[in-house]
C-alpha cells in the first residue's frame, strides 16, 4: 500500500530521482530542439539547473527537514539556472517550495496548492509567455491536480499518476499550439524535460530502485579539507580563510548569492553553508581582510582561522594570521567605483577581443553552445567595479537568467540590454555615451539594436522541415532573427542567400565574423563574393573564432 502523505525524506528522494531521470534523458531532450543545429541545449540547461539543486539536497542527508530541503531546491536551482528553460524550471521549484516549506508532510490538497503556486511564479517570470511550452505543461498538470482534488481524490498514488499522465497528454498537444513544433515533428523540449522530472519523482514515490547518488562536477572546486598542495607555484590564492558568521539578521537567498559571488571574485575553494543562525565560510584568497570585512555586514564572527599556505613554519603561519585578522578590523582601502561597467556574454577569441577593445570590462564565456547561469552573471557583476553595470546577454536564451540576476543584485544597478545576437551586443557598446545617464544610455542602446539584422550559418544535425524548407542532415542553414532563411550544400551560397533575405533598400553596412572552422583565405574569398553581390554596401570582415557557426553576419 502506498503512502498517502509525503514527508521530507520521501520528498528528497523524489526530487533526486527526478533530477537523475532528467540527467539520463538530457541528450534526447537536446535533440528535440526545433532547429536541427548542433548546439541543442534545452536538456543541458535544465539538467545543469536541477543538478545544482540536487547537489545541495544530497548534501543535507536523510535527516533534513522540509524547510531545509525546500531551501536547497529553491536556492540551488536559482543559482544554477541556465537558459530560458532552466530559469523557468527554477521558478517552478521556487513557487512549489514556497508553499510547502512550512509543512511537515504533504497531502493531496497541499500538493495541489503547491502546483498552483509553482505555475503562478513561473508565469510571472516570463515577460511574454508562449503557449505550447514548458509553461503550458506545468499549467496543465496543475489544473488536473485541482480537478482531482475538487472531486475528492484521496489516493496519493492514483493522484500523482493521473497528474503525470495528464502532463504527458498536454505535452503531446504542444505541436498543435506552436506550428513550428508541428512542422519540425517534435514536442516542446522544455515540456519534455519537466515530464522527465515528474516521471523520476513518481518512480521514487512508488519505491522503485533508483541510484540517488549525485556526482560532483568534474571541474568543481575542492571543498574544505580536500586541498592537495605540493608546490608553492601551484597556489593561486595563498590564504586558507575560515570563520563562522553569527547572523544578526536573516540570511536571504539574495544575501547568500551576493556573498558567494563576492567570495568567488576574490578567491576559490569556496564553501558557504547557511543555517538558521550561522553561516560556515571557507575560502582561499590573497586578501582575507576583504572576506572578513564583507562577512561583518551579516553579523559577528567566530572560529576565525587564517593559514598562509605558502609558508612552511607554523610560527610564521600564526603571525600572518594575526596580521590579517587585525587588518580586518578596519575597512580595507578600495579603488573608487567608476560610474559604468559592461559585461558581455561571448564566445570565440576574435569576438571576445572585439568586446574588450570596445571597453567591455568582463567577458562571460558562453552563448549559444553553453548558456551561463544566473550565478555566473552574479559572479561577473561582483568583479566589475562600477556603480551601474550593463549586461549584454547576446542570446535570447540568456536574457531571462540575466534578468533574474538583476533582481538579485542589491549593491549595484544592473541593467540588462536585451541583445539577442553578438552583432547586437557590439552595436550596443558602440552606441554607449559616457556623458549620458544610465536610463538614457539604456534607451539609446535598445533603440539602436533594433536596427541590427543578424544571420548565422551552421549545419543541420538531422532531417526536418522548418518554415516550409526541407532540411537534410549535413545541409548548411542560414538562420535569421526569426527563422531559417536559406538551406543548401554550399556554405558561401547559403551565406549569400541569407544576406539577400536580410537586405533592405536602406542597408549600408555588412559585417562578417568568420568562425574557427573557416580559414582566413576562405573568409577573404567570401568577402570578395559579398562585395560583388552587394556593391552598395560597405563590407567588414573580422575573425570571430566562434565554434559551430561558420559565419555570423549582420546588416545595418
Amino acid at each position: 500500500m502506498s503512502l498517502q502523505q509525503i514527508d521530507a525524506k520521501v520528498l528528497s528522494k523524489m526530487f533526486l530521482a527526478g533530477a537523475k531521470n532528467l540527467e539520463n534523458q538530457k541528450e534526447w531532450i537536446n535533440e528535440l530542439n526545433v532547429f536541427p543545429v548542433p548546439d541543442g541545449d534545452t536538456g543541458t540547461n535544465m539538467t545543469m539547473t536541477i543538478m545544482s539543486a540536487a547537489k545541495e539536497v544530497a548534501a543535507l542527508g536523510d535527516a533534513a527537514g522540509m524547510e531545509a530541503i525546500c531551501k536547497a531546491i529553491s536556492s540551488g536551482s536559482l543559482r544554477g539556472a541556465r537558459g530560458n528553460s532552466g530559469v523557468i524550471l527554477s521558478q517552478l521549484f521556487r513557487g512549489f517550495t514556497k508553499r510547502i516549506k512550512d509543512e511537515e508532510v504533504l497531502d493531496i490538497n497541499i500538493l495541489t496548492e503547491a502546483f498552483e503556486k509553482a505555475v503562478e511564479t513561473a508565469y510571472k517570470a516570463v515577460m511574454k509567455p508562449k503557449e505550447g511550452t514548458i509553461l503550458t505543461v506545468a499549467r496543465g498538470l496543475s489544473e488536473k491536480a485541482s480537478e482531482l482534488n475538487k472531486n475528492g481524490a484521496s489516493d496519493m498514488e492514483a493522484f500523482l499518476t493521473e497528474v503525470l499522465e495528464h502532463a504527458k497528454f498536454v505535452l503531446s498537444q504542444t505541436p498543435d499550439m506552436l506550428p513550428v513544433l508541428k512542422q519540425a515533428g517534435v514536442v516542446d523540449s522544455g515540456g519534455q524535460g519537466l515530464v522527465e522530472v515528474l516521471s523520476g519523482a513518481l518512480d521514487a514515490y512508488l519505491g522503485k530502485e533508483i541510484d540517488f547518488t549525485v556526482k560532483p562536477d568534474a571541474g568543481s572546486r575542492p571543498q574544505a579539507g580536500s586541498d592537495n598542495i605540493t608546490e608553492e607555484a601551484d597556489i593561486k590564492f595563498g590564504y586558507c580563510t575560515e570563520f563562522i558568521i553569527l547572523l544578526s539578521k536573516p540570511f536571504t537567498i539574495k544575501n547568500e548569492l551576493d556573498f558567494k559571488a563576492f567570495l568567488e571574485s576574490i578567491g576559490d575553494s569556496i564553501v558557504c553553508v547557511a543555517d538558521e543562525d550561522v553561516v560556515k565560510v571557507h575560502v582561499h584568497t590573497n586578501d582575507p581582510g576583504l572576506a572578513i570585512q564583507r562577512a561583518l555586514k551579516y553579523g559577528a564572527l567566530s572560529n576565525m582561522k587564517i593559514d598562509n599556505m605558502r609558508l612552511e613554519h607554523q610560527e610564521k603561519l600564526f603571525k600572518q594570521a594575526e596580521k590579517e585578522a587585525a587588518a580586518a578590523q578596519a575597512p580595507a582601502p578600495a579603488e573608487p567605483m567608476k560610474e559604468y561597467g559592461f559585461i558581455a556574454v561571448s564566445v570565440g577569441d576574435g569576438i571576445n577581443e572585439i568586446f574588450r577593445s570596445l571597453g567591455v570590462d568582463y567577458i562571460i564565456e558562453g552563448g549559444q553552445t553553453m548558456n551561463p547561469s544566473t550565478a555566473d552573471i552574479l559572479d561577473a557583476v561582483a568583479k566589475v567595479n562600477a556603480k551601474t553595470v550593463f549586461v549584454l546577454p547576446n542570446n535570447k536564451n540568456i536574457i531571462l537568467a540575466a534578468n533574474q540576476a538583476a533582481e538579485l543584485t542589491t549593491e549595484k544597478d544592473l541593467l540588462v540590454i536585451p541583445t539577442k545576437t553578438i552583432p547586437q551586443g557590439i552595436t550596443a557598446v558602440i552606441n554607449f555615451v559616457p556623458e549620458l545617464s544610465a536610463d538614457e544610455n539604456e534607451q539609446n542602446m535598445i533603440s539602436e539594436i533594433a536596427n541590427v539584422k543578424t544571420g548565422q550559418v551552421t549545419y543541420a544535425v538531422r532531417d526536418t522541415v522548418i518554415d516550409d524548407k526541407e532540411i537534410k542532415k549535413g545541409d548548411y542553414m542560414g538562420i535569421g532573427d526569426k527563422g531559417i532563411l536559406a538551406v543548401g550544400t554550399s556554405i558561401n551560397e547559403v551565406a549569400k542567400q541569407t544576406l539577400t533575405e536580410m537586405m533592405e533598400d536602406a542597408s549600408e553596412l555588412i559585417s562578417i565574423y568568420y568562425g574557427s572552422d573557416v580559414s582566413e583565405e576562405d573568409a577573404e574569398s567570401f568577402r570578395a563574393e559579398v562585395e560583388a553581390a552587394f556593391p552598395s554596401c560597405d563590407v567588414e570582415l573580422q575573425s570571430g573564432g566562434q565554434p559551430i557557426y561558420y559565419y555570423v553576419m549582420s546588416i545595418e
